[in-house]
């Protein structure tokens, strides 16, 4: 049986900055209900929204609060599409399925945003376009063919050589830059807690510290045990992500939770404040170990990267990623850093995210692989369909069987090395 332990939120700046929670109070009496979500992240609570707002009956159960996890403390930012291109999604996905995928992934952040201007979320979101950026040649060709590929298929893309990168980044590091016209951030926990606010004006309940401590079926539906009450379901939806455990047997074991690190700095000076980042596009790096970065609504400066595979509470245990923001804009040195953050996130062997079905009336949405805000919102859309519609309502993304990743105890080690070997391929452009 799942163990759950309540926890304050990690001590972030979105935790210092956000709007006020909605009150989201344990569960206290049996319910029955016509779709259970486990988990109160941004996919449970867009398909709550979504649910709830065709007038399904619906109730999120989550283990602490709306956004604690990853949801509410990941770097911000709205980005387009899938990890991989489209050219290979297509090859791996056919020309009816793959068309249909890369059109859904790359226009997630459009989605998001008129769902935040409709329900009048107040997040800092802003829409000034995505870069992914390169620092080596090898990576710059790269970026060019996930351009090129884009452009191909009508997407507002364009590629910025070395002088554009620098004009519109203030730093000489990139020799080529992507950029998605799409793209945007925001403040993450702010906008959960304004989807759970919208999700329950609709009419779903939500209730926070409410860990589902069993999942089985009886008697046609499924019974969801909860430390005070029992949810009758005839539909349940797992999207419990880089928290996942064994409440399905075997789920925890087909992600790896990783553990994503961010830091930022006071708000700058307006001189320094203009010269970083100047048009306000979020930028990821292209390489083998990703380096992300935002300034905010605020002029601060975020910065996330991998970090400590543990919990993390001040800036001192991501001090390369400041030491990198110094190489990348000298004016930065002297100003103070005043947090450092993490929360756990999913990755999937395939980099894909992973829709199952393993049971009758069970849905399960794991592994958005570091694209969450945009893609798990998106998402609420479609696992909505499908728990109205059943089998025979479509989505844009493939629904698959469970697959355990192999020696998956060892993750620890595994990412430690993978960490290891990536910084090193990068720093020598391989």
């Amino acid at each position: 049986m799942p163990t759950h332990k309540s926890f304050a939120l990690p001590p972030s700046l979105y935790a210092d900055t956000a709007v006020a929670p909605v009150p989201t109070p344990p569960l206290d009496a049996d319910k029955n209900v016509s779709v259970a979500i486990i988990g109160g992240g941004f996919a449970g609570l867009s398909t709550a929204l979504h649910l709830a707002e065709q007038g399904t009956d619906t109730i999120v159960l989550e283990a602490q609060e709306p956004g604690w996890g990853a949801s509410g403390n990941n770097g911000g930012q709205l980005n387009p599409g899938l990890k991989l291109d489209p050219d290979t999604i297509e090859a791996n996905f056919g020309a009816d399925l793959g068309p249909r995928m890369i059109a859904f992934a790359y226009n997630t952040p459009v989605f998001t945003l008129d769902l935040i201007r409709r329900l009048g979320i107040a997040c800092e979101a802003r829409q000034n376009g995505t870069l992914r950026a390169a620092y080596h040649e090898t990576n710059a060709a790269a970026v060019e063919d996930t351009a090129k590929q884009c452009i191909r298929r009508g997407m507002p893309v364009s590629v910025l050589d070395r002088n554009a990168v620098l004009e519109a980044t203030g730093t000489d590091r990139y020799v080529r830059a992507m950029l998605d016209r799409r793209g945007g951030d925001l403040q993450p926990l702010s906008y959960a807690r304004g989807l759970a606010r919208a999700a329950l004006a609709a009419g779903a309940a939500i209730h926070g510290q409410t860990p589902a401590t069993s999942l089985r079926r009886e008697a046609g539906r499924w019974r969801i045990e909860t430390p005070r009450a029992v949810v009758r379901a005839e539909k349940v939806l797992i999207a419990t992500n880089g928290f996942t455990d064994d409440l399905w047997p075997g789920l925890r074991r087909t992600i790896v939770p990783v553990f994503s690190s961010i830091t930022a700095t006071e708000p700058l000076r307006e001189d320094v404040a203009r010269k970083i980042m100047p048009t306000r596009s979020v930028l990821y790096e292209s390489g083998h170990i990703t380096v992300y970065y935002r300034i905010d609504a605020s002029n601060r400066l975020l910065m996330g990267g991998r970090g400590p595979m543990q919990w993390i509470r001040d800036p001192s245990a991501v001090a390369y990623l400041m030491r990198y923001a110094s190489r990348l804009w000298p004016a930065l040195r002297g100003v103070r850093w005043t947090h450092g953050w993490n929360s756990r996130l999913a990755m999937t062997a395939d980099h894909y995210p992973h829709i199952h079905e393993p049971g009758p009336g069970a849905l399960v949405y794991l592994g958005c692989n570091g694209r969450g805000v945009a893609l798990a919102t998106a998402m609420g859309s479609q696992l909505a369909r499908r728990l109205i519609g059943g089998e025979t309502a479509g989505i844009d993304m493939p629904i698959t069987s469970p697959k355990p990743i192999r020696f998956h105890a060892f993750w620890p080690v595994g990412v430690r090395s993978v960490v290891l070997y990536g910084r090193i391929r990068d720093r020598l452009g391989l």
